[in-house]
């Protein structure tokens, strides 16, 4: 474009200064009395321009040296009884261009003429074949240059998106999650790819491990129920005559160790499946949640007293994951549970939700608290005990998804008491009172010992009735 711009800039300069001479010319041409007597004069007085005198009726008088006859068209010829006006333009004689300018206005011998000079563009014309192919070569070249540094730039440019190409094949081709390209300092959009694809690595390395050890976990807690299982049936098939009440008691430790391997297998496969299971949050009142866990609850231990304390409010969270979590605490707590034992609850929120859960149980030895919720993990006092070590793993799973940690301690007075907070839905969202159960004492703090908590009488059977600001 810019050779363009620059060949069409000088060849108009070039047809400017051409006519601007021709105009003087004709401003200079001699008066109408000596037309005819000057002519050879003012041929000889420039030699670059050319002379001749038209009339209207297209004939040429005094052409120019050897007799050369510039074609006339009609247009310049009319122009001879026009005084004042006269016309440029370039034609061709004998493959020869020539610039020429007719005024009208003069007489000869009595008769109108025009005046005629044609000056040659040969020069101009060498002049331009020249700039052509000077600007030409330098397009070329430019052009030429332009790929070589693009080709360098983009290079170097994009060597980081072949380090990343090379990775993901390396990847795909080897299953290595080990590996990783090179981070560049700097915030453009190829150092940012590569770190994504570092983290995403790390992510998937890290998912792959977990699945490893969900693997090994699961299989190294299979194994002894499984041979105990073998081991028992075997015995029933090999001895027939096995006296009644040693048969009565296989039985029923088969049928245990069935129950133990059935809850044991439904945890894992919870475990296994639990980011399938993830669907976008949605507001729900966390109260009801929690007030629907602990009549489930009820209803799975019969012989503990659950009291709640409720302050009503929403949460944003999966109400499924959320419930089942709750509930694993609660089934936790009613397990270590001493009979018609009381396992407090209380839910509120002062900036975020806390939800506190305290049983009156033998409590956890110190070197047990940092691994309780960690996967198959049973402190040596539950190992006797049915589960599967899954329950509170899973426990801190759901809360962590939903931005919120979950802890376990030993408070003064004993007992175990776990603490979770989670955030809610608005932050400009008034506190609310807290609930109590209407037919109980109210629910001392979760700080409190158990000879603090109040004596609650129940047939068997613990009961506090859903809280009525408790509604989804």
């Amino acid at each position: 474009m810019a050779s363009l711009a620059s060949y069409f800039a000088v060849s108009h300069q070039l047809f400017n200064q051409v006519d601007s001479s021709l105009v003087t010319d004709v401003q200079n041409a001699p008066a109408e009395s000596h037309l005819a007597q000057s002519v050879d004069g003012f041929l000889r007085r420039d030699n670059n321009s050319f002379l001749q005198l038209v009339t209207s009726q297209r004939q040429v008088i005094f052409p120019g040296p050897g007799n050369t006859i510039i074609p006339v068209s009609q247009k310049q010829a009319n122009l001879a009884t026009t005084s004042g006006d006269y016309n440029i333009r370039t034609v061709s004689y004998q493959g020869i261009p020539y610039r020429v300018i007719t005024e009208g206005g003069y007489a000869t011998q009595g008769v109108p003429v025009a005046i005629q000079i044609y000056r040659p563009l040969a020069d101009i014309d060498h002049t331009l074949g020249d700039l052509k192919l000077i600007l030409l070569l330098v397009t070329l070249g430019g052009v030429g240059v332009a790929v070589g540094l693009g080709y360098l730039i983009g290079k170097t440019t994009l060597r980081p998106v072949e380090r990343l190409t090379a990775a993901a094949e390396h990847v795909a081709a080897t299953q290595d999650l080990d590996a990783t390209i090179e981070e560049q300092g700097g915030d453009d959009e190829l150092a940012r790819l590569a770190r994504s694809f570092n983290s995403m690595l790390t992510a998937l390395a890290q998912s792959r491990q977990q699945q490893m050890q969900l693997i090994s976990d699961a299989g190294h807690e299979l194994r002894t129920p499984l041979t105990s299982l073998r081991t028992n049936i075997e015995v029933l098939m090999r001895v027939p005559d096995l006296p009644e009440a040693d048969r009565t008691e296989l039985v029923a430790d088969v049928h245990a160790q069935l129950e133990e391997l059935t809850t044991l297998i439904g945890d894992v496969v919870d475990v296994a499946r639990e980011d399938e299971r993830q669907t976008d949050p949605i507001e729900v009142r966390f109260d009801a949640i929690v007030d629907r866990a602990v009549e489930r609850a009820r209803r799975r231990a019969p012989n503990v007293t659950f009291q709640a304390r409720l302050t009503p409010g929403s949460i944003r969270a999966n109400p499924a994951l959320l419930e089942r979590a709750v509930l694993n605490v609660l089934d936790n707590a009613a397990k270590w549970s001493p009979l018609n034992g009381i396992v407090t609850v209380w839910l509120q929120r002062h900036g975020q939700w806390t939800l506190d859960v305290r049983d009156q149980g033998p409590g956890i030895e110190a070197e047990d608290l940092p691994r309780v919720f960690d996967r198959f993990y049973r402190a040596p006092a539950a190992r006797s005990m049915a589960g599967s070590g899954l329950g509170l793993a899973i426990v801190r799973k759901v809360i962590s998804d939903h931005g919120g940690t979950a802890v376990a301690s030993c408070p003064p007075g004993g007992g175990t008491l776990i603490h979770i907070e989670l955030p809610t839905v608005a932050e400009h969202e008034p506190d609310a009172a807290p609930v109590a159960d209407d037919r109980t004492e109210p629910v001392s703090e979760p700080g409190a010992t158990p000879s603090e908590l109040p004596a609650v009488q129940h047939s068997g059977v613990g009961v506090s009735p859903p809280v009525t600001s408790a509604t989804p």
